[in-house]
C-alpha cells in the first residue's frame, strides 16, 4: 500500500488504545481485528471454516516452524487465498527479510476489500511480530506503538527478544523508505541536472587539456622540425 496518511496525534493514540475490551483467556483460541481488514489468531482459528467465513476472511497468512507443517497448513485451499512462509520461532530467525512478501499478501487482500488472517500455531510470538512490522509502517509510527496496538487487541502476544530487536530496526528501515519516497520529484530533477551539468562540466575541462596537450605537442613537432 502507499505511505501512510497523515494522522492527528489524538487519532493516533485513540487508535493505539484500540476498543478497551476486556480480554478473556478464551479470546487468545480467538482471532482479532487488529487494522480494518487484518486479523491476528492462532491455529486454531484456521482450523475452523465456520469461524473463518464468519470473520469474513478472504486471505490466510500461515506462519509456521519446518517442523509443524504437517499441522500448520493450509487446510481449505479452494475457499482461501493462502500464503505459508516457514519461520523459526527463535532469536535467530531473520524477520525483516521474509517481511516484504508478507506484507504484499496483505496489501493486496486489503486492497481488493478482502479480509487477511495472519496466524502461526499459538497467535503469541511468530505472527505477532509480522503483524507488528506490517502496522508500525502501515500508520507511520513507532515500533513500540506498534506493540501497543496490536497488545491492545490482543493482550497475550509476546514476541521473542530476537524478534523485538528486529522491530527496532525494522523502524529505521521503514522510516528510510518513507523518506526516501517523499523526497521532492523536483529536488529529484534539479539534482539529477546538477549531476549532469557537473558531468559535461568535467568532460569539457578533459576536453580542453586535451587541446593543450595536443598544441604543446605539435609545438615540439616544430621545435624538432627548425632544429633539424
Amino acid at each position: 500500500m502507499d505511505a501512510p496518511q497523515p494522522r492527528t496525534p489524538d487519532a493516533i493514540q485513540q487508535l493505539i488504545q484500540g476498543p478497551g475490551e476486556e480480554w478473556t483467556y478464551e479470546m487468545r483460541r480467538q482471532c482479532q481485528e487488529i487494522l480494518p481488514g487484518l486479523f491476528l489468531g492462532p491455529l486454531q482459528v484456521s482450523k475452523s471454516l465456520e469461524q473463518l467465513q464468519s470473520y469474513g476472511i478472504s486471505h490466510i497468512l500461515c506462519i509456521r516452524d519446518a517442523q509443524e507443517a504437517f499441522s500448520v497448513r493450509p487446510r481449505f485451499p479452494d475457499n482461501f487465498k493462502y500464503m505459508t512462509l516457514d519461520v523459526r520461532d527463535n532469536e535467530d530467525q531473520n524477520l525483516i527479510s521474509l517481511f516484504p512478501g508478507a506484507k504484499l499478501f496483505i496489501d493486496q487482500a486489503r486492497k481488493e476489500g478482502g479480509r487477511a488472517l495472519v496466524h502461526c500455531n499459538g497467535g503469541i510470538s511468530l505472527s505477532p511480530a509480522f503483524v507488528v512490522m506490517y502496522v508500525m509502517q502501515d500508520i507511520g509510527i513507532s515500533w513500540e506503538d506498534a506493540l501497543s496496538l496490536v497488545q491492545n487487541r490482543r493482550y497475550c502476544i509476546s514476541p521473542n527478544g530476537g524478534f523485538l530487536t528486529q522491530l527496532k530496526e525494522y523502524e529505521a528501515i521503514y522510516k528510510a523508505q518513507n523518506a526516501l519516497q517523499s523526497y521532492p520529484q523536483q529536488q529529484r530533477g534539479q539534482t539529477r541536472r546538477k549531476r549532469e551539468d557537473d558531468d559535461d562540466a568535467e568532460a569539457l575541462r578533459e576536453e580542453d587539456a586535451m587541446d593543450r596537450k595536443r598544441a604543446y605537442r605539435e609545438e615540439e613537432d616544430d621545435d624538432d622540425a627548425m632544429q633539424t
